[in-house]
C-alpha cells in the first residue's frame, strides 16, 4: 500500500466547523467475515451493496481519517474498527491507518484505536503490531468450548473455539490490552457462573462485556432466519418474532445477576464488567454506554464505501445519512434524520417505562429491541424488559452501598467486606 499522502480537501473544509464528541464504528471489510456465526445478522448487511469485494479503499480511508480528526475535539480521539472481521483487511491497511492518523491529527490530539475481532486470524505479527500501537482489542468469546461452539462456527460449520483461544493467548503474550465480548444467547444463558469463571480464571480476563442476542424477525421470515444470516435474508429492525437462538429476557437478567452476586463479594476493583460499571454510573446520573443512555446520537457507523449510518444496529436504507466523501461528521450529526434518530429513545418510551422504578438504569434500552407490547397493551416495549427489571432490582441495594462509599471518598471495592456491605445496603422491598 502506498505510503504517500494524497491531498484531500476535507480537513480544510471542516476545520472551522463545530467540533463535537462522537464515535464511529468503522468497517474496513464491510460485513465480510471468515466465520459464519449462526446468530450474526450483521453478515446479511452485505446484501445492501452490489460490490462483490467489499473492502475500504485508500481514498475512502484517508477521507475518513481526515474528517474524523478534523471534526473531533482536542485531546484523545478513539477510532473503532469492527466488521465483519476487520483483520481480513490485512496488516498493511492498518499500518497505513497509523500513518494517516499521525499526518492528520492536530498537535493537541492523540489517537487511540479499538479493534473488535473474532481472534481466529491473529498471528504473532498481528499481536506485535497491536501491542506496539497500543490498540485496545476486543475478542469475541462465548464461554468454554461447548458453549462457544454452539453458534460460533466457520464457513464449513466447524467449531472455532480452539482458534479463538490461540489468538487470545498470542495477544496476551504480546501484552495487548484485551477485553472479552461475550454474547448471551439460548446456548449459554443458563451457564452464567461457568462462563464468568472461565473468563476470569482460565483466560485471565479483567474486562468483560455481555451483549444479549436478540434476532428480531418478521414471523413470515422466521423459518428462513433459523438457518442463519448467510441465506440471502437482509436483517432489518422490523417484526415481532425472535429466533430460537435469541436470549430469553428473564434468563438474561438472571445471567447478569448471578455473575454480579459473585463479583460484588470477590472481584470489585479487579474485574470490570461493562453492565456493572454502567449501573453504578447511573447512580450518579452518568450514562456510560449508549444502550442505557437517555438518548441516542453521535454514535455513527461507517461502511467500507464511506456510507454513514445513524447507528451500527441501524445499517439499513432508512437510516443512511450520507457519505464521508460528501459530508463531514458534524454535518451528519446535525441532519434532520439524525436528530430524529437521537430522539427515538425518549420520545418512544412506553407508559410502562415512564413509570418504572428502574428506568434511570436502562432508559428503556436500545430502540432496536422495542418490539413487544407493554403490560398496558402499548406497542414499543423492550423485549429485554423483564430481564432488565430483574437485574436492576436485584443489584440496587449493592449499588446504593457502593455509591455511598464513593460519596464518602472511599473505594467501592470496600463493599466486599461483609460488615461494610451489611451496614451500607438499604433494606429494599
Amino acid at each position: 500500500m502506498s505510503k504517500t499522502t494524497t491531498q484531500v480537501s476535507s480537513p480544510v473544509e471542516v476545520s472551522d466547523r463545530r467540533r463535537l464528541p462522537f464515535s464511529v464504528v468503522t468497517k474496513p471489510t464491510g460485513a465480510a467475515c471468515n466465520l459464519d456465526c449462526s446468530y450474526c445478522f450483521f453478515l446479511s448487511k452485505e446484501l445492501l451493496y452490489d460490490s462483490a469485494r467489499q473492502v475500504m479503499d485508500e481514498e475512502t480511508l484517508e477521507r475518513y481519517v481526515a474528517q474524523h480528526l478534523a471534526n473531533s475535539p482536542d485531546g484523545e480521539v478513539t477510532m473503532l474498527w469492527q466488521g465483519g472481521e476487520p483483520t481480513m483487511r490485512g496488516l498493511p491497511f492498518f499500518e497505513r491507518v497509523i500513518e494517516l492518523c499521525e499526518h492528520y491529527r492536530r498537535p493537541t490530539q492523540s489517537v487511540t484505536h479499538a479493534l473488535q475481532t473474532n481472534g481466529t486470524l491473529i498471528t504473532p505479527q498481528w499481536a506485535s503490531f497491536l501491542a506496539r500501537h497500543d490498540f485496545l482489542v476486543g475478542v469475541s468469546i462465548d464461554g468454554p468450548a461447548p458453549l462457544h461452539d454452539a453458534y460460533r462456527v466457520n464457513k464449513a460449520g466447524r467449531a472455532t473455539h480452539a482458534q479463538v483461544i490461540r489468538g487470545w493467548k498470542l495477544l496476551q503474550d504480546a501484552g495487548v490490552r484485551c477485553n472479552i465480548l461475550c454474547t448471551v444467547h439460548a446456548a449459554n444463558q443458563d451457564h452464567a457462573l461457568e462462563v464468568y469463571e472461565y473468563f476470569t480464571k482460565d483466560l485471565g480476563a479483567e474486562f468483560i462485556q455481555f451483549i444479549p442476542i436478540v434476532e428480531r424477525v418478521d414471523v413470515r421470515e422466521l423459518q428462513k432466519a433459523e438457518q442463519g444470516w448467510s441465506v440471502g435474508l437482509l436483517y432489518q429492525q422490523s417484526g415481532d418474532a425472535v429466533t430460537s437462538r435469541s436470549v430469553d429476557p428473564l434468563a438474561y437478567g438472571r445471567f447478569l445477576t448471578q455473575i454480579f452476586d459473585v463479583w460484588v463479594t470477590r472481584d470489585v476493583g479487579r474485574i470490570y464488567v461493562q453492565d456493572f460499571d454502567s449501573a453504578l454510573s447511573a447512580m450518579f446520573g452518568i450514562a456510560s454506554v449508549c444502550v442505557h443512555a437517555p438518548e441516542c446520537g453521535n454514535n455513527f457507523a461507517m461502511e467500507f464505501n464511506g456510507d454513514i449510518y445513524a447507528c451500527d444496529h441501524w445499517v439499513e436504507p432508512d437510516w443512511l445519512l450520507g457519505n464521508v466523501r460528501d459530508m463531514s461528521f458534524a454535518e451528519a450529526a446535525s441532519t434532520e434524520r439524525m436528530n430524529e434518530f437521537a430522539l427515538k429513545k425518549s420520545v418512544e418510551l412506553t407508559a410502562q417505562c415512564q413509570r418504572c422504578t428502574v428506568r434511570k438504569f436502562c432508559h428503556g434500552g436500545c430502540p432496536k429491541d422495542r418490539f413487544v407490547k407493554s403490560v398496558d397493551g402499548e406497542d414499543g416495549q423492550n423485549y429485554l424488559c423483564p430481564g432488565y427489571e430483574y437485574f436492576y432490582r436485584s443489584i440496587r441495594p449493592d449499588l446504593v452501598a457502593m455509591a455511598r462509599l464513593i460519596r464518602a471518598g472511599q473505594a467501592p471495592a470496600e463493599v466486599m467486606d461483609p460488615q461494610v456491605r451489611q451496614r451500607l445496603r438499604p433494606q429494599m422491598r
